[in-house]
């Protein structure tokens, strides 16, 4: 089986580096709540019908249907709406000031994060890695489906994340460009419906492996 380095290396040369999240971090802290359950395509809609960019003032200052019209395409509106403006009020405790959440330790900001209503693991890890630069392995469904299929044992995401992290340098850009890595292969390839037979890491796959053993 691959090591985390070694597959980390092969999408890399696959796929290269990524563009990052796009926007600012206000918007970055946004779109990660409106992708929530839904594509990116939708969010790209949602973010063309604000008639300006987007600030936390702006974003808590909006009344809420108006906010909930914005976002529309990307479903759930009301809930999504409602975390916004929870996040942005996160964001207020720190004076909407990136360096002094920048200075408060990782598992701190995360406890925060996790303690808002509409947030859970992904979203906070999504919003401290790409918002506010901390070194955190997003974990999502793409990722466990991949590892999953190139035979990894892990049970829980502690032990999935321990896996990604192992020989792979601990800094947040490496761990955004994985992150869209493995989200990269997962919707070209390793979908529900797997494209085994185009896919580049087809010789690596235990899953691929053990059907071509029983065929």
């Amino acid at each position: 089986m691959l090591t985390s380095k070694g597959l980390y290396d092969r999408l890399l040369a696959t796929y290269g580096p990524s563009e990052g999240w796009p926007g600012n971090r206000v918007t970055m802290m946004a779109t990660a709540v409106m992708v929530q359950n839904t594509a990116w395509t939708a969010v790209v809609r949602a973010m063309e019908r604000f008639p300006q960019e987007l600030t936390a003032q702006y974003l808590l200052a909006l009344p809420i249907e108006e906010l909930m019209d914005y976002i529309r395409p990307c479903g759930f509106m009301r809930r999504k709406a409602e975390t916004i403006q929870t996040v942005m009020a996160w964001y207020g405790r720190y004076d909407f000031d990136a360096a002094q959440v920048e200075a408060v330790p990782q598992e701190r900001l995360r406890q925060e994060l996790l303690a808002l209503k509409g947030i859970g693991e992904e979203t906070a890890d999504v919003i401290l890695l790409y918002a506010f630069h901390k070194p955190v392995f997003v974990l999502d469904a793409y990722t466990r489906r991949l590892l999953s299929r190139l035979g990894g044992t892990a049970q829980t995401d502690a032990e999935r994340r321990v896996w990604f992290t192992a020989g792979v340098p601990e800094a947040d850009k490496v761990y955004a460009d994985y992150h869209w890595l493995l989200l990269e292969h997962g919707k070209r390839y390793c979908k529900k419906r797997p494209l085994c037979e185009e896919c580049p890491l087809r010789e690596a796959c235990a899953q691929k492996i053990q059907e071509e053993k029983s065929s």
